[in-house]
Formats: C-alpha cells, structure tokens, sequence
C-alpha cells in the first residue's frame, strides 16, 4: 500500500497545509468539506504537489521535515512552488 505526503494553498487564507494519508483523494474531500477543524475555514484547498512514499513511516517523515523547514520555503527550496506563495 501507498502512502501519501501532500500539500494544499487556501487562496482565502493565503496558507499552506502539509499533511499525509493512505487515501489522499478521500482526504483531500474531507478538507474541502470542512470535516477538518484546521483547515476549515480556509477552503476550498487547492492541491498544490502529492509525494507518494512506499510506507506510512516515510510519509511521516517527509510531512515533519516539509513542516520543520516551513511549506513555503520547502516549496521554494524544490521549485514546486509555481504562481502560490
């Protein structure tokens, strides 16, 4: 099974949001429903990259470093960043 990292830009808000999941589409959903109390107020989230890892650990992992280095500074750092931030 695939686990997933991935990254969200809520133009209302103007943030990032770095999370992981097994079922990144159904996840994804969740946040733009407003079934996520941290992400809530900032939909609709657009996705803005999806890394796929071989193990939830790896998933974890990446999701801390992406936060310990900042969403934005990793995303300049990788050139992912495009018209966001």
């Amino acid at each position: 099974m695939s686990y997933f990292t991935y990254i969200l830009f809520s133009e209302s808000r103007k943030r990032y949001y770095v999370g992981s999941s097994h079922d990144v589409v159904n996840r994804i959903s969740e946040h733009n429903a407003g079934d996520n109390r941290s992400t809530k107020s900032g939909k609709p989230w657009q996705t803005i990259v999806i890394f796929e890892r071989d193990t939830r650990s790896e998933a974890a992992k990446l999701e801390k470093k992406i936060k310990k280095r900042g969403i934005k500074r990793f995303l300049q750092d990788n050139e992912l960043s495009g018209a966001f931030g």
